[in-house]
């Protein structure tokens, strides 16, 4: 759950701290007073974009910090499998923005907003006022009847996009061979000359790297032997150094019989002498071998041409150019055979396309059956949030297409009056019995998501009197398993709380500020009164509010 809000530098915030309970939060304040931007403060925190205008002061980065404790199993399975660490059960997500820039943190390291938005969903779910709306597009009627499946609906879906994937790509193959015959005659014609132009040159793996070997090594020959002549000459007998190393030998021999201490360097020198020996020996063996004749550098000149010209054209080596004539022979083939080809993908593609309507098939009779469970849950949602005569059905349509999603078009219908017929719900509801039917559908969902964080903002537009006290009702419900913050105007919702906090517009020094503050008992009372009774707060709407409390303490323990 969402235990701690940490907001700075934003809008008509300069710094606030909330520690959020468990069950129902409730946020209540006058209008204007920074509630629905302490709840953007979460979105902001999670990837929403800002602009700069919502900076306080723009010479300081605003700041908001987010603190979750995660207790759920599932939850953490599921975190760890995107390698985020749970340290002692907790998730911190901050983020910092200045006017050109932002940087996210989580669990103090800094990640993009994309990831920030892929954790967030299991963390948090949040109803913003205007959500409801998106309850009058099938699409999303249909992501919520396969949020309801869960599993089994996600794990049948998985195979549809594989099975639609096999289908796109044979029709794909089958539309590129849709040629008349003169196209068909002119591609045999060039697949053949391109074909016979790297088999007439009888390439072999690797040939290529041995040309550029022995043409680099036939290029440079005359510096070389150029620079052996020199090392020749200079070691050699001829006034070279094993000539002159000669001499030294002779002299140091001569000596012998006078000191016979020089026998140490009289062995050294023969030594030098005959590596020396050696060296002009070896100098001499390789540019014995070194030499090639002029025609053999032309050829090698023209070969590597020949390679250079065919790698530009069908691949960077031989290897690759030896890949693509096989692949060529392939395609020439298939020319050749074109009609028997054609007919051999036609039949592929047509066993796709039963394969891929027989998965369909299955994921609508999954998606029906689930359907008709959800009918019934959400009918007995709604009868308790006051539509007391509502029929409810998911009606099915196959469309015309297959997607990777199936081929299943639904679009929820209702009827919340005695003797009127089905309708869908764009062309019957109003905007207040939108916001009852989502909160239904989120307390539907609710139940089978492992999410522990649910926020409403303000979803109680349209709704007063009775159907007020069922909406409470209801958030108490979903507060018993899940952690609930809630934006509200109406004092029953206000009620049911287990944590009430006021927002409040602050003016001190001609600067104003929004604050918040967790409220007692009878600071709540009071605040349930000012709901109640607006501008003028009398004792009899005191008494009205402690009465209200009083109702929805009872009420809670009924649940």
């Amino acid at each position: 759950m969402l235990t701690y809000l940490h907001v700075k530098n934003l809008a008509l915030i300069d710094e606030a701290e909330v520690e959020f309970g468990p069950g129902l939060n409730i946020l209540t304040g006058e209008t204007g007073a920074g509630k629905s931007i302490l709840m953007g403060s979460v979105n902001l925190a999670l990837g929403q974009k800002m602009s700069r205008e919502m900076l306080r002061d723009e010479e300081k980065p605003a700041l908001v910090e987010l603190i979750f404790q995660v207790d759920n199993p599932g939850c953490v399975e599921r975190l760890k499998e995107k390698e985020i660490s749970v340290e002692e059960g907790q998730i911190i997500i901050s983020r910092k923005l200045t006017g050109n820039r932002s940087i996210s943190r989580l669990n103090g390291e800094v990640c993009t907003a994309a990831q920030i938005r892929e954790i967030s969903s299991l963390l948090l779910d949040i109803h913003g006022q205007h959500e409801h709306q998106s309850l009058l597009y099938q699409d999303q009627q249909l992501k919520i009847l396969d949020a309801y499946g869960k599993e089994a609906i996600q794990e049948k879906k998985q195979t549809v996009r594989e099975h639609f994937q096999i289908w796109s790509q044979k029709k794909k193959e089958l539309t590129s061979y849709q040629l008349d015959e003169e196209t068909r005659k002119r591609e045999i014609s060039f697949l053949a000359f391109e074909l016979q132009e790297i088999e007439e040159a009888g390439l072999r793996p690797g040939e290529d790297e041995e040309l550029e070997k022995q043409y680099k090594k036939m290029s440079s020959s005359r510096n070389i032997l150029e620079a052996m002549a020199a090392v020749r000459g200079y070691t050699g007998n001829d006034n070279g150094a094993q000539d002159l190393v000669g001499r030294a030998v002779q002299e140091t021999n001569r000596m012998l019989g006078v000191d016979e201490a020089l026998q140490q360097i009289a062995s050294l020198l023969q030594d030098v002498e005959s590596l020396l020996s050696d060296v002009n020996r070896e100098v001499s063996d390789y540019v014995e071998n070194m030499t090639f004749s002029e025609e053999e550098f032309y050829e090698t000149e023209q070969r590597l041409n020949l390679l250079n010209r065919l790698k530009a054209k069908y691949g960077s080596t031989v290897k690759e150019i030896l890949a693509c004539q096989e692949e060529k022979q392939k395609e020439l083939d298939r020319l050749y055979h074109f009609e028997q080809y054609k007919e051999k993908l036609e039949k592929e593609m047509q066993k796709a396309e039963e394969e891929l309507a027989a998965v369909c098939g299955e994921l609508s009779e999954l998606r029906k059956n689930y359907g008709k469970q959800l009918e019934e849950r959400i009918i007995q949602g709604l009868q308790d949030l006051n539509f007391l005569d509502v029929k409810f059905e998911i009606d099915f349509e196959i469309t015309e297409h297959y997607t990777a999603n199936g081929n299943d078009k639904i679009c929820f219908t209702i009827s919340t009056n005695p003797g009127e017929p089905l309708r869908p719900l764009a062309k019957v509801v109003s905007g207040g019995e939108l916001s009852r039917i989502m909160l239904a559908i989120k307390t539907i969902l609710a139940d089978k998501d492992e999410t522990e964080t649910l926020i409403f903002d303000e979803i109680d537009t349209g709704i007063s009197g009775r159907t007020a006290q069922k909406v409470s009702e209801k958030m108490a419900v979903i507060g018993r398993n899940h952690q609930v913050i809630c934006i509200t105007h109406l004092p029953q919702i206000a009620a049911m709380a287990d944590e009430h906090f006021e927002i409040a517009k602050k003016t001190d020094h001609q600067v104003t500020r929004t604050q918040i503050r967790l409220l007692d008992e009878d600071a709540s009372v009071e605040e349930i009164a000012r709901i109640l009774g607006g501008a003028q707060i009398t004792e009899h709407t005191m008494e009205s509010a402690k009465e209200m409390k009083e109702l929805a303490r009872k009420k809670k323990e009924e649940l």
